[in-house]
């Protein structure tokens, strides 16, 4: 893995996340009515529910929130009904994107988002073109210094992760989407904290960017992220940790 790329545009956006807590909520709590629409309103039964809560709460959303989104999304409140789906579409420098979203007018997003994409230069593509490129994984991140590397590698493949890589600043636990609230219990209970705790979608492989291209791709993926719709952004591109830096200076 070109591993620079995720940990560090992870740490880039971080801040940018907390500035727009707003956003986050917004967009928390659509995940947490849709995982409650679709596999009921107890955390216990319902994964993907649980994950939703956890991130409410790593927001400080208050619980009140939570409980009205669960409430919308089994039917208990009045509520919009989101749709889920997912856009692709090209880069700079020839990378891939992949683009969750949750709309309640799927013409309208969608229409938003070409728009977002023809400014920058960039093409919407048909659907499949480069979905194949990314496989649905659990990621959990631990920042270096944090633990150590053969106690963290044995505990997560223990516990059913299936591999480890690291960069410069932080080692990434990838595991089936299956085993993933294992693992991150084993390192919950080991006391081992993870920056980054998520399902999302891996690159079978991953394409190199020059500062010009890097620095485009981060706009893209800012502005498409700040569209109300979006719920994350996945990518395959690489940027070296020089020009991040580089880039995140300038910014």
């Amino acid at each position: 893995m070109g591993g620079h790329s995720h940990w560090a545009t992870t740490k880039r956006h971080k801040a940018a996340v907390d500035a727009k807590r707003g956003k986050i909520f917004t967009k928390i709590i659509r995940e947490i009515t849709i995982a409650a629409r679709l596999g009921g309103g107890d955390p216990e039964g319902n994964p993907r529910l649980r994950l939703a809560i956890a991130k409410a709460k790593d927001v400080n959303m208050p619980s009140d929130n939570i409980k009205k989104a669960i409430q919308r999304g089994t039917g208990e409140l009045p509520g919009v009904h989101f749709e889920e789906f997912q856009l692709e579409g090209y880069g700079p420098g020839g990378c891939a994107l992949l683009i969750d979203l949750t709309s309640d007018n799927r013409n309208r997003t969608v229409a938003e988002i070409r728009n977002i994409f023809s400014k920058q230069n960039c093409n919407l593509a048909e659907a499949g073109a480069v979905a194949w490129q990314f496989h649905k994984k659990g990621l959990l991140v631990v920042e270096k210094g944090k633990v150590d590397e053969d106690k963290l590698m044995s505990l997560a493949l223990d516990a059913g992760a299936e591999d480890m890589k690291a960069d410069e600043k932080a080692y990434e636990v990838i595991t089936d989407p299956h085993d993933f609230e294992k693992v991150k219990k084993a390192l919950a209970d080991a006391k081992i904290e993870t920056s980054l705790a998520e399902i999302t979608f891996v690159p079978e492989n991953y394409v190199k960017l020059d500062e010009k291209n890097a620095e485009h791709v981060l706009k893209l993926i800012d502005t498409v992220e700040d569209h109300d719709d979006v719920q994350k952004v996945h990518s395959n591109f690489d940027i070296p940790e020089e020009i991040m830096e580089k880039v995140a200076a300038a910014g």
